[in-house]
């Protein structure tokens, strides 16, 4: 197992050791693009050890390279999270490696795309399940289990607005994101207290899914937002920060929007 670095010598009492990741393990699923490679960098820079979790070696190496360029720590663990059976052989070997995990992110997520909904066959239907709800059910189920007998930890699941405002092209990842909302509020309750489990629910955000979107519709549909536009990558940091860290202690069960305001418009769907 690695040694984690040191603790922040910021003095007791101090406001900034309620954000201190130092000592932190953290495995963020989906980790090599948009929100996903946005936390990851983040959470390198804020001192945690970070397991990048995705489909594609390379990707993940690729991402964990960025994150020790820059001065921080973190490793590659290819898996794929839509497949039930490659779940436990990605936990084990990271409890082998390090011997904990202090905060999961349910990252990984896609929204396929299809004409009218008699088009959705049961091969996308269960891929959008698998990947989008399925598989961040059984990493929260694995690692939470040992969370909860280590003494404590955080789980994120990353949500969509499309879970409270759904459209009729996203149907099935919005019923999948659904499910999420509802799973953290459970599972916040099965590992209570040692573990807090929370979801980020994000609206539109310009990540490489975006470069398929209509920008005119995009920029119609944002005119309704109190905040008038779609979000950057990097402005989920903030809230991923808030619930990796000592500074969300009381707080769990709760599903965050971090959306511009979109709930309260007509949504988008898209990847994560």
């Amino acid at each position: 197992m690695r040694e984690s670095a040191e603790p922040s010598d910021a003095p007791e009492g101090d406001a900034r050791r309620l954000f201190d990741l130092a000592s932190r393990v953290i495995v963020v699923t989906g980790g090599t693009q948009g929100l996903g490679r946005a936390m990851v960098l983040a959470f390198g820079q804020c001192g945690a050890e970070v397991v990048v979790v995705s489909r594609s070696a390379d990707a993940c190496e690729a991402v964990a390279a960025e994150v020790r360029d820059a001065g921080g720590r973190a490793c590659a663990k290819p898996c794929h999270v839509g497949h039930w059976k490659e779940l436990e052989p990605l936990v084990t070997s990271v409890y082998e490696e390090f011997g904990r995990i202090d905060v999961l992110v349910n990252n990984a997520g896609s929204s396929p795309l299809y004409g009218r909904l008699s088009d959705v066959g049961e091969e996308l239907w269960d891929k959008t399940i698998a990947l989008n709800l399925k598989g961040p059910f059984r990493l929260c189920a694995l690692v939470g289990e040992r969370m909860a007998q280590d003494g404590g930890g955080s789980i994120i699941n990353v949500s969509s607005v499309g879970a409270v405002r759904p459209t009729r092209d996203i149907v099935p990842y919005a019923a999948a994101k659904a499910g999420v909302n509802a799973m953290t509020v459970a599972f916040a309750d099965a590992f209570g207290p040692a573990v807090r489990v929370n979801a980020i629910m994000p609206g539109p955000f310009m990540t490489r899914i975006s470069e398929a979107w209509d920008m005119d519709a995009l920029a119609e549909l944002t005119r309704t937002f109190p905040l008038r536009r779609a979000g950057n990558p990097e402005e989920i940091v903030g809230t991923a920060l808030y619930l990796a860290s000592d500074a969300s202690s009381y707080t769990t069960g709760v599903v965050l929007p971090v959306d511009g305001g979109a709930r309260w418009a007509r949504p988008m769907g898209g990847d994560n």
